[in-house]
């Protein structure tokens, strides 16, 4: 007896997306005759048979939306889902969370859970993984299908959705203006790597800072982390030197806290030696030793804002011209950087 086949394992055979497959199956002349062959092909010698129940789901509201976050452990992605859940519920809606591991290929089967039928709507962060590859083809395939989606934070301009973001520029812009005000002559960037769009969009603050106060750019200040290696030893390279900055401005509040950890190992004292300030605020930044200042991202607002852009989205199908609403960040000084 052959088993029981799925658009899921169908999709996993080809190496395409779902909606390819139903596409596909549907005769879609959007995919290409010798894909939707072999396709067709496969499905009929499995003797594949379309799932009525999802169909009918997909059909109906279910008054529940999706997310979907990059990391759960994040103190910022558990503001967004607070502010998320606070206005949906409010709404009337319940909200299912998922988690794509900065997996390209967890993300894309989450989407496949989510998007049969399970939820009106979807809230998404993009995965690591899948900001490396480049490959948008599962949230393309959702706009075709007119399913409501709304990007937060980390969003790229060939989806063309509903989007909340922090002005990350900005926000760099502060936080650098703010070891120069404080005298720092010296002033290292802890980033990403150039695929992740907030990490590379923080650089790029960081750098206007330094060219509007005329201090000339050293690209050896600027250090890419790969955060599959070990952070602790690849910011040892950062203050293991003999003349090491006396500034740091960290993407992220975990860059921050692990400068903060090698500094003191070096034997600099924080904020004399180095004044050190990093992104979210979160619950790391509080308990640091010293606390750590920090760029606040406004997490549980961005979440209700996202829900409010999607709930809209689902029940007025929203204004005819998708929404880009930025909100402003502000520092939240703290003793790592005090005078």
């Amino acid at each position: 007896m052959k088993p029981r086949i799925t658009l899921k394992k169908i999709a996993k055979e080809f190496g395409v997306s779902i909606s390819t497959v139903s596409k596909a199956l549907k005769d879609s002349h959007e995919i290409s005759e010798d894909m939707r062959g072999k396709i067709k092909a496969f499905a009929n010698f499995y003797n594949y048979k379309p799932n009525n129940l999802a169909l009918q789901l997909r059909n109906q509201k279910t008054s529940v939306i999706g997310v979907i976050i990059p990391e759960i452990v994040h103190h910022f992605f558990s503001t967004v889902i607070d502010g998320i859940e606070t206005y949906a519920n409010e709404k009337g809606y319940n909200v299912m969370v998922c988690v794509s591991n900065e997996s390209y290929e967890k993300e894309v089967s989450n989407f496949g859970v989510l998007t049969n039928g399970s939820v009106d709507g979807l809230i998404t962060s993009i995965a690591r993984e899948t900001q490396e590859k480049e490959n948008y083809e599962h949230y393309k395939a959702l706009i075709k299908d007119d399913f409501p989606l709304v990007l937060f934070d980390r969003v790229h301009d060939e989806i063309d959705c509903d989007k909340i973001i922090i002005d990350d520029v900005g926000g760099a812009i502060k936080a650098t203006n703010h070891l120069l005000e404080l005298g720092c002559k010296k002033i290292a960037l802890l980033t990403t790597e150039d695929f992740v769009t907030v990490g590379c969009l923080r650089k790029d603050g960081y750098k206007k800072a330094l060219i509007n106060a005329d201090i000339p750019i050293d690209r050896s200040l600027i250090f890419k982390l790969n955060d599959k290696d070990d952070l602790y030893e690849q910011i040892k390279r950062v203050l293991f030197v003999e003349n090491p900055p006396d500034g740091i401005v960290a993407v992220n509040e975990i860059y921050a806290a692990n400068a903060m950890k090698v500094a003191n190992e070096k034997g600099l004292k924080i904020p004399e030696d180095v004044k050190i300030i990093g992104f979210t605020s979160g619950l790391i930044s509080e308990f640091t030793s010293p606390p750590l200042s920090s760029v606040v991202q406004h997490g549980y607002l961005m979440g209700k804002q996202a829900a409010e852009l999607l709930i809209n989205r689902i029940e007025h199908s929203g204004p005819e011209v998708f929404q880009k609403e930025v909100i402003s960040p502000n520092l939240n000084i703290r003793e790592s950087t005090k005078k």
